[in-house]
């Protein structure tokens, strides 16, 4: 399993952090059409749970709503959510390995990410921001790290920040096969609410590729 650690002051903050780490087989062993049919399901049953949706009944007191309004930010998992549900946006099928973070995302509401393994430059630290560290983003432009944010950086440089999103040298691709998923906490967030996700999104994983190697820690 990939190195992470903690910079003092995260260490010091009430902050739990989910490790996935899933090595996928080749491409072929995939049972894609499996995992499709998962995502139809769970999705069917998110629109169920949320037929009478409010969004402030719905994540008004949400912890990763809160954590984000604070940077005033709107938390984007709502807004996925949202569109999806109901401005009828496809589930993004580009890539499943994404797919399954993002699954997670949607029927969770907790906050995930994916990143690919070989990209990274030896042992991960989380950090606790102190200013607004510029990084290359998800899609290409500048994004920066705030104070306060949950961050995380390798040997050259930022990797992801848990405001402004992943970084655009070690995101996943589709050819990525050794991934790990980063589960994001917020300030006094129960560490079991971040387990019960990790074990969401290991069988997302297994579904996808039966065959996928998986390690899991609770940071």
């Amino acid at each position: 399993m990939i190195q992470v650690t903690r910079d003092q002051a995260l260490a010091e903050q009430d902050i739990p952090f989910g490790l996935v780490e899933v090595h996928y087989p080749a491409r072929e062993q995939w049972r894609e059409a499996d995992f499709w049919a998962l995502a139809e399901e769970e999705l069917a049953a998110l629109g169920r749970r949320f037929s009478d949706y409010d969004r402030k009944e719905a994540f008004g007191e949400n912890p990763y709503y809160r954590f984000f309004k604070k940077f005033k930010k709107t938390y984007p998992v709502m807004l996925q959510m949202e569109s999806v549900l109901f401005k009828g946006r496809p589930f993004p099928r580009e890539n499943p390995v994404t797919g399954v973070a993002f699954l997670l995302e949607l029927t969770t509401q907790i906050l995930s990410g994916t990143h690919d393994i070989d990209r990274l430059a030896g042992p991960v630290e989380l950090f606790l921001g102190t200013e607004k560290e510029p990084f290359p983003g998800l899609r290409g432009e500048e994004v920066h790290t705030y104070p306060g944010d949950f961050c995380g950086r390798d040997g050259e440089g930022i990797i992801f920040s848990e405001i402004a999103g992943a970084d655009a040298r070690t995101c996943a691709r589709p050819e990525s096969r050794r991934v790990f998923y980063p589960v994001f906490g917020t300030p006094g967030l129960s560490g079991a609410v971040i387990t019960d996700a990790m074990e969401c999104l290991t069988r997302y994983a297994q579904v996808l590729a039966p065959g996928a190697e998986v390690e899991a820690a609770l940071l």
